[in-house]
């Protein structure tokens, strides 16, 4: 049975995903300095309209010319993410109000609002930096990070419980697919802090070739230069080349690792969640191809970053199933697989089978 605060969390869940996709758009539409303040716009709580607010917008941001398209979708941002932030002060209140009833987790969302005030610090500083690669990547990640939080205090709230102890080596594999995934989203956000997405506009090779020009030292150079207006970049093609490369190879370890997986959990009969992986991976390499065919398509732009959290999401699952088991259910090191042959034992998940090791 759901706990309570499951639905408000479930809720925030779907509205962290909302504004990641929002900050995708934002970034892809350029719009990142729409806004050349913060939290308002041009010393706003929306885009300037009037004849005043625009004299005003002028006279205090001159090397900034108002563009109301890039404003509202950079605002539009800001308004969903606070909201989301308000949402997640709620559930870490309520979770400390009722930190005494068993089984409701504490430190989780208490961790969330911390996540959460330092994401506001980093949109700050998007701004004030004029996106400075370094903090736009890291305001990327702290975006999927309180994404991917939220949806573990959900599936905690929901009730349902693993019905499998597993092996140690799919926990491995669950681990390693967590840590590659994570790696991977940091280079995309390299990638697009960088505009390094059409660095290469051929596939599989790049500039026809496999292993064309790239200088990796300048690529991967995490002391650049503060003050700079970095919209649009300020890297030459061979720099921007390399960090595309690495995404690349990165997305090959990745698929190997995921592949893997999915494997191992065919094996001790977690098929949904392995066909879950098979079917996230399938989705986001075809939509990082399709981002170098078509030239960076907004539609397909975005939707790579809505893969890139299904592929997140779908990695914290995994390893909900592979890691709560390890509190829930003691066992020793050596184990077997054998169908249990009784009714009663932990819950199932409809459609999985239980398993003893």
């Amino acid at each position: 049975m759901a706990k309570p605060g499951f639905r408000l969390a479930l809720f925030a869940t779907l509205l962290a995903l909302i504004v990641v996709l929002l900050g995708a758009y934002t970034r892809l539409t350029h719009a990142g300095l729409g806004c050349p303040d913060w939290p308002g716009c041009y010393g706003f709580i929306s885009v300037p309209k009037s004849e005043a607010q625009l004299a005003h917008a002028e006279l205090h941001f001159p090397d900034a010319p108002v563009e109301a398209h890039k404003g509202w979708n950079e605002m539009i941002h800001r308004y969903f993410a606070g909201t989301l932030g308000m949402l997640i002060a709620v559930l870490a209140g309520r979770a400390w109000v009722h930190r005494r009833h068993p089984g409701q987790p504490v430190k989780l969302p208490l961790f969330l609002l911390a996540v959460v005030v330092g994401q506001a610090a980093f949109g700050m500083w998007t701004v004030t930096l004029k996106l400075w690669p370094q903090v736009v990547t890291g305001h990327l990640l702290g975006g999927f990070a309180t994404l991917s939080l939220l949806f573990l205090l959900t599936l905690r709230l929901s009730g349902v419980l693993p019905a499998l102890t597993v092996p140690r080596r799919l926990q491995y594999w669950a681990t390693a697919g967590l840590l590659l995934v994570i790696g991977q989203i940091a280079l995309g956000g390299w990638v697009s802090s960088n505009y390094a997405a059409v660095a290469c506009i051929d596939f599989p090779t790049c500039h026809g070739q496999w292993l064309p020009p790239a200088d990796f030292a300048n690529g991967f150079h995490l002391t650049q230069h503060i003050g700079p207006n970095y919209l649009g970049g300020q890297l030459d093609s061979d720099a921007r080349t390399a960090i595309h490369l690495t995404h690349r190879i990165g997305a090959l370890l990745v698929t190997l690792v995921l592949l893997g997986l999915a494997w191992q959990l065919k094996v001790v009969g977690m098929t949904r969640l392995a066909g879950l992986v098979l079917i996230a991976l399938v989705a986001q390499i075809t939509l990082g191809i399709s981002n170098v065919l078509f030239h960076l398509p907004l539609p397909v732009a975005v939707a790579h970053n809505a893969g890139g959290a299904a592929l997140l999401l779908t990695m914290v699952l995994v390893n909900y199933h592979a890691r709560t088991s390890l509190v829930r259910v003691k066992q020793p090191a050596r184990w077997h697989f054998s169908p249990r042959k009784h009714s009663a034992g932990p819950i199932t998940t409809k459609g999985e089978t239980p398993w003893r090791f």
